[in-house]
């Protein structure tokens, strides 16, 4: 059994949830835009920790969304894990964002595509099965009409995250599904960190970077 940390901060979600053997026993969230991560992070790590009546010490591991997404909340997740390593000695487990936001749809039948928002048209996206496996890798991608043909035109295919709004105006696809008002949480991190922290896929802690993907995005 693991205790793992779960740190999300890619968008304007700031997330926090604390997993005991696969499974969220806390979460703390807001996606409002009145405080910044830097303001909120810290307390909800804090409060979090107190509502599951864990002390720090008793952590195994952290993990943190690696992104690709907001340049300045990835920094900030990504630092505020890579503290808590050092001060506590524990390992840190990254998670990629778009995996993570993937296991939203878990629950429904059919080609997934996670898409973050980068400007503009432009998104970050990536492909997984019903089944969570990754069968086109995260890219940065301009959208247009014709954009995700091939999987479209092999079954349902199900869009999630803050770029399906930009999608959804210019892909008039019968097979196409939007889910709408969704971002990346702590909450579906948990199990994904089990499994990465039973398998010993620990990051160094010295050395890791987020997932930026693109140079630098404000926000």
């Amino acid at each position: 059994m693991a205790i793992i940390l779960c740190i999300e901060t890619a968008t304007t979600n700031c997330s926090v949830a604390l997993s005991v053997n696969g499974s969220v026993i806390a979460l703390k969230e807001d996606n409002s835009a009145q405080y910044s991560h830097a303001e909120r992070l810290h307390a909800y790590i804090e409060e979090v920790l107190a509502l599951s009546e864990i002390d720090k010490s008793q952590l195994d591991a952290i993990a943190v969304s690696k992104g690709p997404g907001s340049y300045t909340g990835l920094r900030i997740g990504v630092s505020a894990a890579k503290g808590l390593c050092y001060a506590l000695d524990k390992p840190l487990v990254s998670i990629l964002t778009l995996e993570s936001l993937s296991y939203q749809l878990t629950e429904m039948e059919g080609c997934h595509v996670a898409m973050l928002d980068a400007r503009r048209m432009e998104v970050y996206a990536a492909v997984f099965s019903s089944e969570g496996k990754e069968i086109r890798n995260t890219k940065a991608e301009v959208l247009t009409s014709e954009s995700f043909l091939e999987f479209l035109e092999q079954g349902v295919v199900y869009f999630i995250g803050n770029g399906v709004d930009k999608f959804e105006k210019i892909c008039n696809h019968k097979n196409a599904n939007f889910v709408k008002d969704k971002l990346p949480s702590s909450r579906e991190m948990g199990r994904l960190a089990e499994l990465k922290y039973k398998k010993n896929e620990i990051e160094d802690v010295a050395y890791f970077e987020p997932y930026y993907l693109k140079d630098f995005i404000s926000g």
